[in-house]
């Protein structure tokens, strides 16, 4: 079989980091966001199935398929949007559910009209390569901010990374990744106490539909989902060089999400951050093998989905300083890239300056996240320059 050819561990590594800094980052918003529904226990292990799966399918198969690294995630701004939201509306589980499975009607048309496609299409190459830089920056001023609680193993993994990339490149983050989890394992870092060993079971809830929920969960959940998590996505593949169908991928998540809602599932679409680690150099030199790192992040996400509290566990057991770190030195490459990428023409250096600034800045304005207002006021920037210079007046 053509991908056991084109596998290798640097690619198995990525994908595992990608789920690692994926997962960690972010799963106590989705707890949270389960509990703000009142959410049992047993619900809140079939949330982790339900989205496990979910994102683990969508990332497998079709990557398998087009032979391109599919990257497909849950919403966190979503999450962050329904922990709020919940609690304020005082919204029972199956209202949630209602709210969930509208939002992902909402997705699938705007997949299935490409009207999300269409307007990604009109933005710069150079405002979207700003876009990805900026998202991406936090998470290496978060790498080396972590030396002021962790200052050794920071110092450690950085050390073990620039030494992997002078003589061994391809396996720099693999050799970092093992050499910070051997540090933290026999440092007594590792929270073994917090695995327990157990299958997820689904728990299914009858969707009731409120007017109530939708204006103040299904809308706030496709807007910054859309904004917050599908922009940026599609950004990473074009700034990583991959042609994707947008709108058939969008469709499959708002279907998937649509099917899997009953059981938790409250929002799939494209990743950004963790994209960025499968479709870099880090993953394969080969850009074409790439495809790789993706199917096997998805492979890790399906067992999440299966496994539930054994593998929430395990990936929650890592120090966040070794998380937050492994994360930023992975997207170095794909900083660097972005922002050579967004500056390199002077006509839309500025623009492009703007939009890095703002999405970096990780303002939230009516509960919409910065890459969404780093790409509005970039493309205002561009506007407004490219207007005054084509009306300018002609000299004689």
């Amino acid at each position: 079989m053509q991908f056991f050819k084109d596998l290798s561990l640097s690619a198995v590594t990525a994908g595992f980091v990608a789920v690692l800094v994926g997962f960690t980052s972010s799963v106590a918003l989705v707890f949270q966001a389960a509990q703000a529904f009142q959410a049992t226990p047993a619900q809140i292990t079939s949330w982790m199935w339900a989205l496990g799966l979910g994102m683990g399918l969508c990332t497998l198969l079709p990557s398998l398929w087009l032979r391109k690294p599919v990257m497909v995630a849950w919403s966190t701004p979503g999450a962050a949007v329904l922990a709020t939201a919940g609690l304020a509306g005082g919204f029972s589980m199956a209202e949630a559910v209602g709210a969930f499975m509208v939002c992902a009607a909402l997705i699938t048309v705007a997949g299935a009209t490409r009207w999300f496609e269409r307007a990604m299409s009109r933005i710069p190459m150079e405002i979207a390569s700003a876009l990805l830089a900026g998202v991406l920056a936090r998470f290496g001023l978060q790498a080396f901010a972590a030396a002021q609680t962790a200052l050794t193993l920071v110092l450690l993994m950085l050390g073990c990374y620039l030494v992997a990339r002078r003589f061994a490149p391809r396996y720099a983050v693999v050799l970092t990744l093992a050499a910070a989890i051997v540090y933290a394992a026999l440092g007594g870092q590792m929270e073994w106490s917090v695995v327990s060993f157990e299958l997820a079971m689904p728990q299914w809830v009858a969707p009731q539909f409120s007017w109530s929920a939708i204006v103040s969960l299904a809308l706030p959940l496709f807007v910054v989902t859309m904004a917050s998590q599908n922009l940026p996505g599609v950004a990473v593949m074009r700034a990583t060089g991959y042609q994707m169908p947008v709108s058939a991928l969008v469709t499959m998540t708002g279907l998937a999400t649509l099917v899997l809602a009953p059981f938790g599932a409250f929002a799939l679409n494209f990743s950004a951050i963790t994209a960025a680690i499968c479709m870099g150099p880090e993953a394969h030199e080969d850009p074409n093998r790439r495809y790789t790192a993706a199917a096997s992040c998805g492979a890790f996400y399906i067992a999440i989905g299966i496994f539930g509290a054994v593998v929430t566990g395990l990936l929650t057991a890592f120090p966040k300083e070794l998380v937050v770190a492994i994360a930023g030195l992975a997207l170095l490459g794909t900083i660097g890239n972005g922002l050579a990428t967004a500056l390199r023409d002077e006509p839309h250096r500025e623009a492009a300056l703007i939009t890095f600034l703002v999405t970096l800045s990780g303002v939230v304005i009516g509960g919409v996240g910065s890459a969404f207002w780093g790409v509005v006021a970039g493309s205002v920037a561009l506007f407004v320059q490219q207007y005054a210079r084509r009306n300018a007046p002609r000299k004689h």
